[in-house]
């Protein structure tokens, strides 16, 4: 259930925008921290938005700053005039800016499956921004079966006519991933990824325009991500990392966590009971290994 970690007050954060080269304004919540340390830069996974880190993110302000972005075509971001801009190198591009534009220079990168990739692909780009890596159900290899009930809901617009619908509905599409969640998690889970819409119905917040690129990948083969996870290096290096898994998720195998652990030594593991894709961070020993971790970042 959302909310059971060691913290469950809401910190305050402010609002603030960075433009993207194509002119968008893109959103991301900044909540105040030490900064004397590496501040953490939260990503969310494909659909999702800033909002789905409230909780961590007010456990972990304070001793650092948390920065919780809405990737373009997300939250409180501008969606982009051509759908053939959501993909992965462009969202890179955009988090570049957002390092100028937000005065950072190294961080601990929280990434939630897309996010997680995009945590790759910073360590590939720029080694040195990152004092830290946390890839929650992601690897440099994805379950063709995850992708596939990925792409048979992105994109569909539904809507609903209360709250209480939306999370119903959520709770037959996704219940298998959290077997345990009650109608009051559901409810949360409902608004963090949906918003209300123009004409009042409550409605998925993301541009649907998102899913085009992933239908458009089925007949590309998929990028070698191997070479983007080493270069994450390692605590030897100066970045710990740490890999969650949900047990029964149906993106990153067990087998994919056990060849990164083999490349990558040192790569400490969480395998969080009973959760598919993707944990929500709020659990307990989710928040526990993140502190596990930020103890021996920067």
């Amino acid at each position: 259930m959302f909310s059971r970690g060691p913290d469950t007050r809401m910190a305050e954060f402010a609002d603030r925008h960075w433009s993207s080269r194509d002119g968008l304004q893109l959103h991301y919540r900044d909540y105040p921290g030490d900064p004397g340390k590496a501040p953490v830069l939260c990503l969310p996974g494909l659909t999702r938005n800033a909002r789905d880190f409230e909780a961590l993110a007010a456990h972990l302000a304070g001793p650092r700053r948390v920065l919780c972005a809405d990737l373009r075509g997300r939250g409180d971001s501008d969606y982009a005039r051509d759908g053939a801009s959501y993909t992965p190198l462009q969202y890179l591009d955009d988090l570049a800016l957002l390092f100028d534009a937000a005065g950072l220079s190294k961080v601990v990168a929280i990434g939630t499956s897309l996010g997680g990739l995009l945590t790759m692909l910073l360590a590939a780009t720029g080694p040195e921004r990152l004092a830290g890596a946390i890839l929650n159900d992601i690897g440099p290899e994805v379950d063709p079966a995850g992708i596939e009930r990925i792409r048979s809901y992105v994109g569909q617009g539904r809507s609903f006519a209360t709250w209480m619908h939306a999370a119903r509905a959520l709770e037959e599409a996704q219940g298998t991933n959290f077997p345990a969640f009650e109608l009051s998690d559901w409810l949360v889970f409902a608004k963090r990824s949906m918003t209300v819409g123009s004409n009042g119905r409550i409605v998925f917040d993301y541009d649907m325009k998102i899913a085009e690129p992933l239908a458009k990948a089925d007949a590309a083969a998929p990028p070698d991500l191997w070479p983007a996870f080493a270069a994450l290096g390692g605590a030897e290096k100066g970045c710990p990392v740490l890999v969650i898994r949900g047990e029964t998720s149906d993106i990153l195998s067990p087998a994919t966590l056990a060849a990164m652990v083999a490349a990558l030594p040192g790569t400490q593991t969480l395998s969080v009971p009973g959760i598919g894709h993707a944990p929500t961070l709020d659990e307990p020993v989710s928040v526990a290994a993140i502190d596990a971790l930020l103890s021996r970042a920067g």
